[in-house]
């Protein structure tokens, strides 16, 4: 199934959205707002069958937003980053650096100044799983993060000429390995089911430990994504009228 919000009223009124990509359910109910379409899905040519429809429709930029896997050793869950360049299986895709000088300013307010970082993302097509792989990656490519829906939005954006900017919080540290039941659930469409994972973790009782620090650093990066959509929200910065 593709998974898309339908655009405010404000758009509709020949002001075209902004459209923010997610790979998540619960990253698109908090990237909803005026003037944004949603669009997200975990399997990739889900997603971009459903961005691909989205900027037929219209847009005036699009957005990467939701969590992400950190690869620098500093970042904890939570951690911001507004990126400047995702680099990923389609090469090297450079940010909007004025776009994204707007998401950082206004992100540079009140408790998010302390956890917003700027740099370079990567991407990838399948989750990275193992310290080990994160700490590779981040040798070989200087990224802060790694998520799987940034390379899809930045490539749409470069084929149609249009703004792009990225703004991901951090859900796994680098030194942190995720158990297997951390993704069992995972549904092509973006939305999670509780039944595989507790199949895994009946397999495998181990994991519970692992499972609810999982818990634990999500709900850091979903408050932190939270404040930073209101942040964004309050700034104007997603919408593109006021560039």
């Amino acid at each position: 199934m593709l998974r898309s919000t339908a655009p405010s009223a404000d758009a509709g009124s020949g002001n075209p959205p902004v459209i923010v990509v997610t790979g998540m359910a619960f990253e698109a109910r908090i990237a909803r707002g005026e003037g944004v379409e949603v669009v997200y899905a975990a399997r990739a040519d889900l997603l971009e069958r459903a961005l691909s429809a989205a900027v037929v429709r219209g847009c005036s930029g699009i957005v990467s937003f939701g969590t992400a896997g950190g690869l620098a050793p500093d970042l904890e869950p939570g951690a911001l980053i507004v990126a400047d360049a995702v680099a990923g299986p389609f090469g090297r895709i450079s940010t909007d650096a004025a776009w994204a000088d707007r998401l950082a300013a206004a992100l540079t307010q009140g408790s998010l100044a302390s956890r917003l970082q700027r740099g370079p993302m990567a991407a990838v097509a399948a989750p990275l799983m193992s310290a080990d792989d994160k700490r590779a990656l981040h040798r070989s490519t200087g990224a802060l993060a790694v998520d799987m829906e940034s390379h899809l939005a930045g490539a749409m954006a470069a084929a149609r000429g249009l703004p792009f900017a990225v703004c991901r919080a951090i859900v796994d540290p680098a030194w942190r390995t995720l158990p297997s039941a951390a993704t069992a659930g995972l549904r092509d469409d973006g939305s999670t089911a509780l039944a595989p994972i507790l199949r895994e973790l009946l397999r495998q009782p181990s994991q519970i430990g692992a499972l609810i620090q999982v818990a634990v650093d999500a709900r850091a990066a979903r408050l932190s994504l939270v404040q930073a959509r209101q942040a964004l929200g309050a700034a104007r910065a997603l919408d593109m009228r006021v560039a």
